[in-house]
């Protein structure tokens, strides 16, 4: 069984239909104790920062997050989810995440210009990623395309743990893998086949 969190933000759904694509069951839930004894769990993300980490900690998923995580059971962030991972975002302010990856979250500057033409932010729509060989990405070609909508972007302090890159005026950190800890700033439910393969890779893990 893969669980996904349900804290309030998040296209819940959409990433439950993905897995359900792929054959595998997924539940969406609000209570810390069911996290406790999942299987796989999965933590989406839509939304601000500092928002999240309230919803986060008024369900009571922080320390459930952290205990699952230390277990060695697989977990995959998306989107907001990977950038809650980090140690602090500067969206509005700076704000503590969960601090599993050290590192921040920091935004694209408004004044990044490729080929004459200044790039919008958020970035939105489909680009590329270039990927380490890790099990999340097995049967995934370079350069595939995944869907994307962010404002902000990751920063490891480590940087080992970047599991794939995208250009986007800048190469940044797109995807991190440690241990049994990955995690994606694009979305792998939005990303059609590319993404299926991903969703079924990690319940394949």
């Amino acid at each position: 069984m893969i669980t996904i969190i349900d804290y309030g933000m998040g296209n819940l759904r959409s990433v439950q239909k993905g897995f359900e694509k792929v054959g595998y069951c997924a539940q969406v839930t609000d209570d810390p104790r069911v996290v406790e004894k999942a299987d796989r769990l999965v933590l989406p993300g839509v939304g601000a920062f500092r928002d999240c980490m309230n919803n986060l900690r008024d369900g009571g998923f922080i320390e459930p997050i952290h205990q699952f995580i230390a277990t060695g059971r697989p977990f995959l962030g998306i989107c907001l989810g990977l950038q809650m991972l980090l140690s602090e975002s500067e969206e509005f302010g700076q704000h503590e995440g969960l601090g599993i990856i050290p590192g921040r979250v920091t935004r694209f500057a408004d004044d990044m210009v490729v080929d004459g033409e200044t790039l919008k932010v958020p970035h939105m729509g489909w680009n590329r990623i270039q990927h380490r060989d890790i099990p999340l990405f097995k049967s995934v070609p370079q350069d595939s395309f995944v869907y994307f909508v962010h404002s902000y972007y990751v920063q490891p302090e480590d940087s080992q743990l970047v599991a794939a890159t995208t250009e986007y005026g800048i190469e940044f950190c797109s995807a991190i893998c440690r241990d049994n800890v990955m995690a994606t700033q694009f979305h792998p439910e939005k990303s059609q086949q590319v993404g299926l393969t991903m969703l079924k890779n990690f319940g394949e893990l």
